[in-house]
């Protein structure tokens, strides 16, 4: 998974919502629809988006299908953010230093 990708269907406000529902856990399709004042075919839409990004999986159990995050992919998405988070403190630690031999 490529976190622009991530990022780039994670945008959507209704689709976010949709992937911050399964923070308990997996869910039917139909429980998540039921969830939301959008049409089943569209929260259908935002998890086929969201499946194809990689962020989450589908599992077939008898007529349902369930999905659930790829903590895999939050891993991925994560790691990316956290290389923002070093370089800043390194900068900041840089910076303390020069003020520091300036002092």
């Amino acid at each position: 998974m490529a976190y622009n990708n991530a990022l780039t269907v994670l945008a959507d406000p209704t689709r976010r919502a949709v992937f911050e529902e399964m923070r308990g856990g997996p869910l039917a399709a139909g429980a998540l629809a039921k969830r939301f004042s959008v049409s089943r075919p569209a929260i259908s839409q935002h998890l086929k988006a969201l499946r194809e990004s990689g962020l989450v999986e589908m599992e077939q159990c008898g007529t349902s299908r369930i999905y659930s995050i790829r903590l895999e992919a939050l891993k991925e998405l994560r790691e990316w953010l956290d290389g923002f988070w070093d370089e800043a403190l390194l900068r900041y630690k840089e910076a303390l230093e020069v003020n520091d031999t300036e002092a």
